[in-house]
């Protein structure tokens, strides 16, 4: 008998790779990917038939003059309540 005893491997010896260390531009571009994912996904669903987008985006292909007057009175009265 020999009393050198093999020792068994690690239990996580290559299966968890040490994760590299990102940069902040990369993270930053991962967050800001996600954001624009976010937001793509928030428009569609407002484009969708009997949604808010979808009506607004009706009404100003029928009447574009009417549309604009009202978004600039509205930016008028955003405008002065700031002030």
């Amino acid at each position: 008998m020999t009393e050198n005893i093999p020792l068994s491997p690690s239990l996580y010896d290559g299966l968890d790779p040490v994760p590299q260390p990102k940069s902040a531009a990369t993270e930053a571009f991962e967050a800001l990917g996600a954001a624009v994912d976010r937001a793509k996904a928030a428009i569609e669903a407002g484009r969708r038939p009997g949604m808010p987008l979808s009506i607004l985006t009706n009404v100003a292909r029928e009447a574009p003059l009417g549309s604009l007057l009202f978004a600039f009175l509205i930016g008028i009265a955003i405008g002065r309540r700031t002030r």
